[in-house]
């Protein structure tokens, strides 16, 4: 049997003709061909009428067209090789002859539907362009054309002009709709692209129901928290006036009993007897020493230095005042507004600053428990950014307000 292809002998590949045997061995430097009985495969596209000679190139087509259905013409197309080489040059009356012989398979431009070729050519797509997505898009409509140029785009081929044999059958172009067709087609889509709106709405409203929800409930347990903690303050706050105000009245009963005792002693009238006094002192002492020893807190190193500076100055109660006011300001100003280095740093010899509270002994220490440090030489009391504690600057904001307000404090 007489050969129908050529076989590269270094890589398999089948090849039609000489010319192409002659083209791969330019590309691949192979040398190697032999005559084989293995027909080159022809799979033609039954929609386009694209052929493909691979499985490879139809798969490649059906993935860039959608076009599934091929029709094996190999053994139509499998013919005897010729071996000779082609003359490069063919008298006229050959070439006539040859086209004459060979008239079933010439090729034409397909015929597609001249208004929808006007309408694209008007919206500026070149002839070719369009003649080729209104034959591969199957003459339906402008918008199927323009789809298909806009997927079809980076394909080499995209501005050849498509063609078919002559006696191929083509499908005669469906009839353009008519304006009212058109109208209703519009209408439709309209309403279907309104529907897939409001569906996407829903779903949208859907996920920011669920945001809201899931934010109210996130602030709904951040102000449980913030009002827990404050009642907790508020507890801790009035234990610690209480105490106060126990230690205030004992110190006063306390001061009673000294000044019965002095006046008794002045009018000459023996001191009351030991058993009168209440027994209850030693044994509340005893508890006390028996309780474990802790380290004392940032709120009760506040209360004892806030007491030690009321001490100090007891014969001036106005000029303590306005000192626990005055610390109140600073840490106020630093609790509300912690990034302001402003706040944080205060000038030891301004002579407000040492008029209110530096001169009192105990006012440099009190921000010292809060934080402050002293630094350039002693010059100036400096809370850095990372040292803000807002639960250290809230305890003393919580003591300064007992010391100003509660009227035993410091008595003892």
């Amino acid at each position: 049997m007489a050969g129908v292809s050529l076989k590269c002998g270094d890589c398999g590949a089948l090849l039609k003709s000489v010319e192409e045997a002659q083209e791969h061995a330019e590309l691949t430097s192979h040398s190697n061909f032999s005559e084989s009985t293995e027909a080159v495969l022809n799979l033609v596209c039954s929609a386009c009428g694209k052929p493909c000679r691979s499985k490879t190139e139809s798969d490649l087509h059906t993935k860039r067209t959608g076009h599934t259905e091929f029709v094996d013409k190999t053994l139509e197309a499998a013919k005897p090789i010729s071996l000779e080489v082609p003359k490069v040059a063919i008298d006229t009356e050959e070439a006539v002859g040859a086209g004459s012989t060979s008239q079933s398979e010439e090729m034409v431009v397909p015929d597609v539907d001249k208004k929808l070729l006007e309408e694209l050519e008007a919206m500026g797509f070149p002839t070719t362009r369009a003649t080729r997505a209104l034959h591969f898009s199957g003459n339906t409509s402008i918008e199927a054309a323009v789809n298909w140029v806009i997927e079809h785009e980076a394909d080499p081929d995209i501005d050849q002009m498509p063609m078919v044999p002559v006696n191929e059958k083509v499908e005669a172009p469906k009839p353009s709709l008519t304006p009212e067709e058109m109208k209703l087609k519009a209408q439709e889509l309209r309403e279907r692209a309104r529907k897939k709106k409001e569906e996407e709405e829903k779903i949208m409203e859907r996920e920011r129901e669920k945001e809201r929800i899931r934010v109210g409930k996130e602030l709904l347990e951040a102000k449980r928290i913030e009002e827990e903690n404050e009642r907790k303050r508020l507890v801790a706050l009035r234990k610690a006036e209480k105490e106060e105000e126990k230690r205030a009245r004992e110190k006063i009963r306390q001061k009673l009993e000294e000044d019965k005792a002095e006046r008794r002693r002045r009018l000459g009238l023996p001191p009351e007897e030991p058993a009168a006094v209440k027994p209850s002192a030693p044994v509340v002492e005893e508890k006390k020493s028996s309780l474990p020893v802790r380290p004392a807190t940032k709120a009760e190193q506040m209360r004892e230095c806030l007491r030690s500076l009321k001490q100090n100055h007891k014969d001036d109660d106005a000029k303590v005042k306005r000192a626990f006011q005055t610390l109140l300001t600073y840490i106020g100003n630093v609790a509300r507004n912690p990034d302001e280095e402003k706040f944080r740093k205060i000038r030891l010899n301004n002579q407000t600053f040492q008029d209110r509270v530096g001169s009192l002994k105990g006012g440099v220490e009190f921000f010292e428990i809060c934080g402050f440090e002293k630094v350039e030489g002693d010059q100036f009391l400096f809370l850095s950014r990372d040292k803000v504690d807002m639960q250290v600057l809230n305890s003393a904001g919580s003591e300064l307000n007992s010391a100003i307000n509660n009227p035993f404090f410091g008595v003892l």
